[in-house]
C-alpha cells in the first residue's frame, strides 16, 4: 500500500520523484532511508507522524502503511494540540520524521471502527477536521479504499506541494503526483514571492493552493512579469474564492487553467468539472459519487467515504448520505456554486442572507486585502452586521468612503453598522480565521 505499490511504478524511472531543499531524491533512495524505531510497531498500531513532505517523513509514512499501521499525519504548526490529537486518535507511538520519539501507550486501544479495520488487516489513515466549530474530529479512513482513486492514470506533472502534510489536500497532491510518475516539489516558505521563485526555478506545472493565497497573488506587484511561464494549472479549494479575485487572475494570467477543487476529510477529494475557466459553478462527480440538493443544502454519497469519527457521532444517514452543510446555488445548467455554510446564515429583522453577499461587494473596493463579516446579536433586529477589514495600506484607507461604497451597492439590512480596521489572521493552512 505504500512502497510496495509505488516501487513497481517507479522501478524503471530515471528522474527524481521529489525535490526538497534544492536537492533531488530518487524513489529508490527514499525507500532506503533508515527509520529508527520502526521495528517497535506492528500491523494495526496507531502511529502519529509529525513532519512534512520531506524525504524522511515520506519514507516513514509509506513504510508504516506497508506494515499495516493506522497513520495520523501531523505538522509542527499544530504542536499545541498534539496531545489532544494523540488521545482522540488513540495513538500508541509518535514518530518525528524518521525517528520514534515517544511511546504513548504500548497496547492497541479498543474502538469499534479501529477493531473493524484491524480485523480486515488493512492500513488506515486518520485526519482531523480544522475544528473551527468545536473540537477537531478524528476521521478514520480505510487506506485501501482511500488510495483507489489515485490508481486511475492522470497527466504527469511537476507540482508544488503547497498544502500541508496534515491536510487532505496536501496528501491528495502528494499521492496524485507519485502515482502518475510526476515530481513533487516541497516548499519551506509560503509567501507569494517564495512560491513564485520556487515555481520559476524548478519549472512547476501545477500549483495547488487556497483562495486566501490567490487573493495575495492577485495583488502581487508585477505579477504578469514575474509569474512562472511553466505553470499550466492552478487548483484552488479548502474555502470559498470570491468572483472578483478569480476574474482578475483569469485576466492577468490568460494561459493558466484555473481549476476549482472540492472535497472534505470525511469523503476525500472528489472529481470536479468547472462550468467555465472563470466560473465558480461546478459539477461534482466521479466513480461511486452521487450528489443531491435539498433546500439548497448539498448532500453527497461516496464509496470512498471514511469509516467514521473516532470521537463523534456518525454523520451519515441510514442511506449513507452525508450532509456537507454547504449551501449551494444551482444554475439552469445544473452546475452548483457554494455560497456558504448552514451555520453562516445571518438574520437581520427576518431578512436572511449569507456573508458572501457582503464580502463579494466589499472586495471590489480598491485597497481592500481581506474582509470578514461578523454577525452580532441585536435585541431589536435579532442580528446586525459588522465588518472587519484589512486594507493593503491602512494609512490610505478612508472608512467613510468605503461605507458609502457599500451603501450604494447593498440592501440596507446588509450594510455594516460598524467597520473595524484590523489584521485578519491566517491559519497555518493559509486560510482565513
Amino acid at each position: 500500500m505504500g512502497f510496495n505499490d509505488l516501487m513497481e511504478i517507479w522501478q524503471d524511472i530515471k528522474y527524481p520523484c521529489l525535490i526538497s531543499q534544492s536537492r533531488e531524491y530518487f524513489f529508490k533512495e527514499i525507500s532506503s532511508i533508515e527509520i529508527k524505531g520502526i521495528e517497535r510497531v506492528k500491523s494495526g498500531d496507531v502511529v502519529s507522524l509529525v513532519g512534512d513532505f520531506d524525504p524522511q517523513t515520506i519514507a516513514t509514512f509509506l513504510r508504516l502503511l506497508d506494515l499495516g499501521c493506522i497513520v495520523v499525519p501531523l505538522t509542527e504548526a499544530t504542536s499545541d494540540n498534539h496531545q489532544n490529537f494523540f488521545q482522540a486518535s488513540k495513538s500508541q507511538y509518535m514518530f518525528r520524521r524518521n525517528k520514534l520519539e515517544k511511546v504513548l501507550m504500548p497496547t492497541q486501544q479498543d474502538h469499534l471502527y479501529l477493531s473493524r479495520l484491524r480485523t480486515s488487516k488493512r492500513p488506515g489513515l486518520i485526519l482531523f477536521t480544522t475544528g473551527t466549530t468545536g473540537s477537531p474530529k478524528a476521521i478514520l479512513h480505510d487506506y485501501s479504499t482511500f488510495i483507489e482513486r489515485y490508481k486511475t492514470p492522470r497527466p504527469q506533472l511537476r507540482a508544488l506541494n503547497f498544502l500541508l502534510f496534515d491536510h487532505i489536500g496536501g496528501i491528495n497532491t502528494f499521492l496524485h503526483i507519485l502515482y502518475n510518475k510526476g515530481v513533487v516539489v516541497t516548499l519551506k516558505e509560503r509567501t507569494v514571492s517564495s512560491v513564485l521563485k520556487q515555481c520559476c526555478r524548478l519549472n512547476i506545472e501545477l500549483l495547488p493552493t487556497t483562495p486566501t493565497f490567490l487573493r495575495m497573488l492577485c495583488f502581487y506587484p508585477d505579477l504578469e512579469k514575474d509569474f512562472p511561464k511553466s505553470i499550466k494549472i492552478i487548483s484552488y479549494g479548502t474555502e470559498k474564492l470570491d468572483q472578483t479575485t478569480l476574474n482578475r487572475l483569469c485576466d492577468l494570467l490568460p494561459e493558466v487553467d484555473f481549476r476549482q477543487t472540492y472535497g472534505m476529510s470525511e469523503l476525500g477529494i472528489l472529481r470536479i468539472k468547472s462550468e467555465f475557466r472563470n466560473s465558480l459553478y461546478m459539477k461534482i462527480g466521479g466513480e461511486g459519487v452521487e450528489t443531491k440538493v435539498i433546500n439548497q443544502k448539498l448532500f453527497i454519497r461516496s464509496k470512498t467515504r471514511m469509516i467514521g469519527y473516532l470521537n463523534a457521532e456518525d454523520p451519515f444517514d441510514e442511506s449513507n448520505w452525508y450532509s456537507t452543510n454547504d449551501i449551494v446555488d444551482v444554475n439552469q445548467n445544473g452546475y452548483i456554486k457554494i455560497v456558504g455554510r448552514t451555520g453562516d446564515l445571518i438574520n437581520v429583522g427576518g431578512l436572511k442572507f449569507m456573508p458572501d453577499e457582503i464580502e463579494s461587494v466589499a472586495l471590489n473596493y480598491q485597497g481592500v486585502k481581506y474582509v470578514k463579516v461578523l454577525a452580532i446579536e441585536n435585541p431589536i433586529t435579532g442580528q446586525h452586521v459588522e465588518l472587519k477589514v484589512e486594507p493593503f495600506r491602512k494609512e490610505d484607507f478612508i472608512k467613510l468612503d468605503f461605507l458609502n461604497f457599500l451603501k450604494h451597492r447593498l440592501p440596507s439590512h446588509m450594510v455594516p453598522k460598524r467597520v473595524i480596521i484590523s489584521d485578519i489572521k491566517l491559519s497555518h493552512r493559509m486560510k482565513k480565521l
